[in-house]
């Protein structure tokens, strides 16, 4: 979708936004998260050449984030209009509702931090991670449990089905 689709809306929540709120760029598949600190910047964790947002994500780059190889990411602070290119964004604090945050100072402290720091997992340390440990303490993306949760269960199918057709192989050989 070209940008300017969301630039009303998107002008409108970055007006609201409030230092230390967490951003979510809706990227069709995936979201990305980052930190808002203040003056239309954000920190986020993101490639370290680019964000893979320009369509430069390569089909042999499966384990990836954003067409960037694992472990080469980096934290950084940028414009929030360079991560959100034709993204749709909104605020999101909904994990609000089982962690409490530490103040906004707090959050863009911690932030800032960690500006500079390297490493990538899509699991275990994705953008949705970091931008929660920054306001919660915490990582933890939704966005990677639903594939562990989809993984297994996935995996609990195969199993299943493995059992019953050894099962059934059993029962046919008696």
């Amino acid at each position: 979708m070209a940008a300017s689709t969301f630039k009303s809306h998107n002008k409108s929540v970055i007006r609201r936004a409030k230092a230390g709120d967490l951003l979510e760029f809706d990227r069709g598949l995936y979201s990305h998260w980052a930190v808002y600190v203040g003056n239309e910047e954000v920190v986020h964790l993101a490639g370290v050449d680019n964000d893979g947002l320009n369509a430069s994500v390569k089909p042999n780059h499966v384990f990836t984030m954003c067409g960037k190889t694992f472990d080469k990411a980096t934290v950084k602070k940028e414009s929030v209009w360079n991560v959100m290119l034709d993204s749709k964004v909104e605020i999101n604090n909904d994990k609000d509702r089982k962690l409490k945050p530490p103040s906004a100072r707090e959050i863009v402290r911690e932030a800032m931090s960690k500006i500079g720091e390297m490493g990538y997992n899509l699991l275990w340390k994705n953008c949705e991670h970091f931008a929660a440990y920054c306001r919660y303490g915490v990582s933890w993306s939704e966005q990677a449990d639903k594939v562990l949760v989809g993984t297994m269960a996935v995996l609990g199918g195969v199993v299943a089905a493995g059992v019953a057709a050894e099962l059934c192989a059993r029962k046919t050989n008696n």
